[in-house]
């Protein structure tokens, strides 16, 4: 069975796959991954995202400021990443990684908001869909895309929230990333909020290097490995295997206008 997959979030510009990256993407396409997005963390990664998008097919770049870099991030970083949008470049296909965090230590929340507005508002006009972070403040984060709305929307990416919360983000019409937590037999809630979900809410992806599948704790993430968060979908959901992978793979293409391969 040949089965097409997109892993929607892999930071592909950091080791082990900067230097590595033919090899890389050799493995990744083995295993049936068709297309790649890397999300930027911060101004000082746009150059490296534009040009891993720029080099190597099937790779596109998402820019954005992380919450988690909050104390980095200045107001001319948003002028640079306002500066890359405008040039409507077709390798760059969303915003992100950007959204909300309050599981750090100094979190300055109110300017992490402001930060998220000023994205929100550059997605807006560039007709671009966003690729969101959030720890403990799904429902602050689902409150900031109500005033905004939308008209491309986006993902959750990392999605740990309960059934209500990712309800909430499905309703405003953004997808839900599933990743390697779903791999993890003791993640009961995560699993079942994922087995409920409607099928056109769900995209895959990895985290990678991060977010470690089950079986391979202590080591990088992978690209690859988004297959194996598949298969323990299909063991969750009841569409079947073919049916589930086309469905997914189309939420994919859609929401990011990426190329037929």
């Amino acid at each position: 069975m040949s089965l097409h997959f997109v892993d929607t979030h892999c930071h592909f510009d950091f080791p082990p796959f900067a230097h590595h990256e033919a090899e890389s993407l050799a493995l990744a396409a083995a295993a049936g991954v068709r297309h790649i997005i890397v999300p930027a963390i911060s101004a000082a990664r746009f150059p490296a995202v534009l040009d891993l998008a720029h080099r190597f097919n099937g790779l596109y770049g998402a820019l954005g400021l992380h919450p988690l870099w909050v104390a980095e991030h200045r107001d001319e970083h948003l002028t640079q990443l306002e500066q890359q949008l405008a040039r409507r470049d077709p390798a760059i296909v969303a915003i992100g990684e950007i959204g909300l965090d309050l599981y750090m230590d100094t979190p300055q929340f109110t300017r992490q908001e402001a930060l998220l507005d000023s994205q929100l508002q550059l997605a807006k006009h560039y007709d671009l869909p966003v690729i969101l972070h959030s720890r403990r403040t799904h429902d602050k984060l689902a409150m900031h895309l109500r005033r905004h709305h939308l008209a491309r929307t986006g993902v959750v990416h990392g999605f740990a929230g309960s059934y209500q919360q990712a309800k909430q983000f499905v309703d405003l019409g953004y997808k839900i990333g599933v990743g390697g937590t779903i791999t993890y037999p003791r993640a009961t809630k995560s699993r079942d909020v994922i087995a409920r979900l409607p099928v056109d809410a769900l995209l895959l992806e990895t985290d990678a290097p991060d977010m470690p599948l089950n079986g391979w704790q202590g080591q990088p993430n992978r690209p690859e490995r988004v297959a194996e968060v598949f298969w323990i979908l299909c063991s969750l959901r009841p569409e079947a295997p073919p049916v589930l992978a086309e469905h997914i793979l189309q939420n994919s293409m859609r929401l990011f206008m990426l190329p037929e391969a």
